[in-house]
């Protein structure tokens, strides 16, 4: 089901709670186990073109929050519109077709095929997307060459710094031309200036008008962001402009 957003909102989320049930079939069969509560009545709006950082200690739910916003989760309770489309109750492949189409994923350890070139890495979700093989060519060429590396399409990972092979995760989530960009701890595998360098070019793309959301547990990558949202048991504890 689809919903009017007011102008301006791509990602609106009410109520949304995620619980988790630990333990062993036998303890389940007998009502024992543990609960774990990741996530506990949150709501919230990202507007088109925002920079998020969400923050938060190890369990907070902030990954958790991520995954639901990417798609790559439901929650066990709550709504979730993105770009108007409600998603919570999609099946499989429909969640599939709305993160290759509208969202683009940076992780921390790149996630880059080893044996693979940046421009084919860079290709890849086209390959999904069913785009031809010119148009892919093209496409992953100008992508390459948006993130700074237009001369290392032909490279292995192996033969890129951790830097470079940054760059060409953020070509490949650009590539399909996203609505959103959600990265997750994506300076977390980098030295301080390459860090400063990755920022400042999600820096750039948020300028152009992409949304970028990002997971960090570090205070000096959440300056970078215009908004920063805390997280402590599975509740939003903070929300500031900044």
């Amino acid at each position: 089901m689809a919903m009017e957003l007011r102008d301006g909102t791509l990602i609106q989320a009410r109520n949304l709670t995620k619980t988790y049930w630990m333990g062993t079939p036998a303890q389940h069969a007998a009502g024992g186990g543990q609960t774990v509560h990741a996530l506990r009545d949150v709501s919230l709006d990202i507007e088109k073109g925002d920079f998020v950082a969400i923050m938060g200690a190890s369990g907070s739910g902030k990954s958790t929050l991520m995954n639901i916003l990417g798609c790559l989760d439901l929650p066990t309770e709550g709504r979730y519109w993105l770009a108007g489309e409600e998603v919570e109750n999609l099946a499989p492949d429909e969640l599939a077709s709305i993160r290759n189409r509208r969202i683009g994923f940076v992780f921390q350890q790149f996630n880059l095929l080893p044996r693979t070139s940046a421009l084919e890495n860079v290709e890849l979700p086209m390959v999904y997307a069913g785009i031809k093989t010119v148009e892919r060519r093209e496409r992953g060429q100008a992508a390459l060459a948006r993130v700074g590396l237009a001369e290392r399409g032909e490279h292995t990972p192996s033969e890129l710094s951790g830097g470079q092979q940054q760059r060409v995760a953020i070509a490949r989530a650009l590539v399909n031309s996203p609505q959103l960009i959600l990265a997750d701890e994506p300076t977390g595998a980098l030295d301080s200036q390459t860090s400063n360098d990755i920022m400042a070019l999600l820096t750039e793309l948020n300028s152009q008008g992409m949304t970028v959301v990002l997971v960090t547990h570090e205070n000096d990558i959440a300056a970078w962001a215009r908004r920063k949202m805390v997280f402590k048991d599975g509740r939003i504890v903070e929300d500031l402009r900044q």
